[in-house]
């Protein structure tokens, strides 16, 4: 599992993971994405889109295996990617002046 993410320096967090540790969580969807039921937040392979959100539990299908991903968020539910989301797009928007999210991530 471990070729098939690839975690961003900063990592955007959910407010109800303040107090997990990001490297055991990250070590823990890695090793077994089947046992752990998050969501990632992704900058997505699709051209027309900007960010992708997977449960983990979908990093088991083979794509991933040929495809990694590029996290760059871990949410505990739906609702709070979205909230990581709307909190990247605030920052982005501040300090570039455009909701360029794919951009703005990559240069971090």
């Amino acid at each position: 599992m471990r070729d098939k993410l690839l975690f961003q320096e900063k990592i955007y967090f959910g407010d109800s993971m303040k107090e997990r540790k990001p490297a055991k969580l990250k070590k823990k969807i890695e090793k077994n994405p089947l046992l752990s039921s998050y969501y990632v937040i992704a900058i997505s392979e699709n051209p027309n889109n900007q960010l992708d959100i997977i449960q983990t539990r979908q990093l088991i299908q083979s794509y991933y295996s040929r495809y990694p991903l590029k996290v760059v968020g871990v949410a505990t539910d739906r609702d709070e990617a979205f909230e990581i989301i709307e909190k990247i797009a605030q920052e982005c928007f501040r300090e570039r002046g455009d909701c360029a999210l794919r951009e703005y991530l990559s240069c971090q």
